[in-house]
């Protein structure tokens, strides 16, 4: 395992260092120690590398990731896999403002609760949050998975598009478009997946669908002036 300090060496000789690998390299395992809360931590990885970082982060760490598993071993700060395309990201604390937002694939799990906005404009990125998540989270989500194991706070799924909810507690409000859906086999059986993958011992039946009414991207002439 290559061991980096970032108090001693800085967030660009790391950042550069990580976006080097490639798939041949045999650097495939990072740690990250002294992070101090240092933003754009594990930016632009496009490598099947693991990357370790002991400790908590400020904004945007691991956006952009594709192919890398980042692991957290702390909180992060906002927007936290932002545009991440593949691979995994895993926070083992809170994730501030905004996690996971405009993702276009891969796996992020909050082991804690995730602020405001969470989900935001998703377009096809997976995210599970063992605890809650805060209001207006996954607005305008496009596509992808939001899975909370706790509650959900103010206008869940604010003009939704065609991404799937799923919560286990209590949904403070509904968004506008947004409706309760039927839990159907093929909807347990990917939730299934993603609690496992996201290490969770929640139970799929435990949880409620939650999408799109299609009122809104839909043009009615009652609506024209």
């Amino acid at each position: 395992m290559q061991t980096y300090d970032l108090a001693a060496d800085g967030l660009r000789g790391l950042n550069e260092a990580l976006q080097a690998q490639n798939a041949q390299t045999n650097e495939t395992a990072w740690e990250v120690v002294n992070p101090r809360g240092s933003h754009a931590i594990a930016v632009g990885l496009d490598a099947p590398i693991e990357v370790q970082v002991n400790g908590s982060t400020g904004y945007y760490c691991a956006g952009m990731n594709q192919q890398a598993t980042v692991h957290v071993k702390g909180s992060v700060g906002p927007g936290v896999a932002e545009n991440m395309m593949s691979g995994t990201v895993i926070v083992e604390g809170d994730a501030s403002q905004y996690a996971g937002a405009t993702g276009h694939g891969g796996l992020l799990v909050i082991k804690g609760n995730a602020s405001s906005r969470c989900g935001i404009s998703m377009k096809g990125i997976d995210i599970v949050v063992h605890g809650n998540v805060g209001h207006m989270s996954a607005f305008m989500a496009q596509a992808g998975h939001l899975v909370v194991c706790g509650d959900a706070g103010d206008a869940l799924g604010d003009s939704i598009y065609e991404a799937k909810l799923f919560v286990r507690g209590s949904v403070k409000s509904l968004g506008a478009d947004c409706i309760e859906k039927e839990m159907r086999p093929e909807h347990l059986e990917v939730l299934a997946d993603l609690l496992e993958r996201a290490g969770s011992d929640a139970k799929p039946e435990e949880f409620r669908r939650y999408g799109s009414a299609r009122q809104l991207y839909n043009f009615d002439i009652d609506n024209a002036y």
